[in-house]
């Protein structure tokens, strides 16, 4: 046991370090209520918050009356029971078209550095909900052309009452909308996973055996996971062995590799698209393990179903041809699990599911 007491050790180091880096930005009308010792997620100043704020948002969120044709609510594609993810390879949009991408969870994104798949620039919460919101290529919700229309569906009950509880005033602007979305998107922590409670709680029993063998594991040079899986929600880049410390989350672990050089489908080719730097093909952010068990289907694209295919992908060093591309991170090589190991791992990866988190009764307007 005395790797495991170790890697206990080396969390709460991490968890250390965190508090030490985070200037926290809150307002005595919103209470967080993280677990002791967590870091308050940074708040923009201009959208400081509140929980009237926060009310508003999960009204909105689940009001399919956002969308211009009212068939599609946020929370159509983020559903709470899959961690407000969901088990579709990739969205749908308001007018029916397949998205190019996969939902991803809105786990802890007040802890975020970057936001979507694979975009360096995009690091608020307020400036990504403007892209489902007014996006026409392609169109979720497809407010733009209907704004006047949409804003009127919200001048009345119990719409009135929650701007002005938010707000001071009943008056409804998209402005209003985005930052009570914001918030509401920014309070959704979720820290109270077997491993939280193991880890930081100091609940010996709170993991079994087994999920213990498989934190090992992910802990462990051999697989290499926590590299781009790191830090206390499970996703950031970390020196490793003299290597320089990548400070962007995003990675290309080797999914694709379609004419030899490492390219990828031009639908969708990842970080360069922002960039334009080569070097960038096929990089896409690491996501957070947090509820992981939750939300498959999982990669950008949706394409492995499975946990136990993300492992076997991870042991086969990546996929097809995908394995010899030149812009493979260098943690992706590849390694050996037996049987019992890889359940081991996904075990690990189960207890690092939040059951409050996932209680729909209390992530749904009442």
């Amino acid at each position: 046991m005395w790797l495991i007491n170790v890697l206990r050790l080396h969390l709460l180091f991490i968890l250390c370090l965190s508090l030490s880096a985070c200037q926290p930005n809150t307002t005595p009308s919103y209470e967080w209520n993280l677990p002791l010792g967590f870091p308050a997620p940074i708040v923009p100043a201009d959208n400081p918050m509140s929980q009237a704020k926060v009310e508003l948002g999960e009204q909105l969120f689940f009001d399919p009356k956002l969308s211009f044709n009212n068939s599609l609510a946020c929370a159509s594609c983020h559903l709470p029971e899959f961690a407000f993810a969901e088990p579709k390879q990739k969205a749908i949009g308001a007018t029916g078209q397949i998205l190019r991408r996969n939902t991803q969870a809105l786990v802890n994104v007040a802890y975020n550095s970057n936001l979507t798949w694979a975009h360096s620039g995009l690091n608020s919460i307020e400036q990504q909900i403007l892209i489902p919101m007014f996006g026409e290529d392609p169109i979720e919700l497809g407010i733009t052309g209907h704004e006047q229309e949409i804003l009127q569906r919200f001048a009345q009950a119990p719409y009135v009452e929650l701007f002005n509880a938010a707000f001071g005033d009943d008056e409804v602007s998209f402005q209003k909308i985005v930052w009570a979305l914001a918030s509401y998107v920014r309070s959704l922590i979720s820290l109270n996973s077997a491993f939280d409670r193991y880890a930081y709680q100091a609940q010996d029993d709170a993991m079994s055996e087994s999920a213990l063998r498989g934190m090992e594991l992910f802990f462990s040079e051999k697989l290499e996971c926590f590299h781009c899986h790191g830090g206390f929600n499970f996703t950031q880049s970390s020196q490793h062995q003299n290597q320089r410390l990548d400070l962007r989350p995003f990675h290309n672990t080797g999914l694709y590799n379609i004419d030899g050089a490492g390219t990828f489908p031009v639908e969708d080719q990842g970080l360069i698209e922002i960039t334009l730097n080569k070097d960038d093909m096929g990089r896409f952010r690491a996501p957070t393990l947090r509820n992981v068990a939750m939300t498959a289907p999982y990669m950008h694209d949706g394409s492995l179903d499975t946990l136990n295919q993300v492992i076997d992908f991870y042991a086969n060093g990546g996929r097809d041809e995908g394995i010899a591309s030149p812009y493979k991170s260098t943690f992706v090589k590849g390694f050996t699990l037996t049987k019992d190991e890889k359940n081991e791992l996904l075990a690990f990866l189960d207890s690092l599911t939040d059951k409050d988190f996932l209680n729909i009764s209390n992530k749904k307007p009442k």
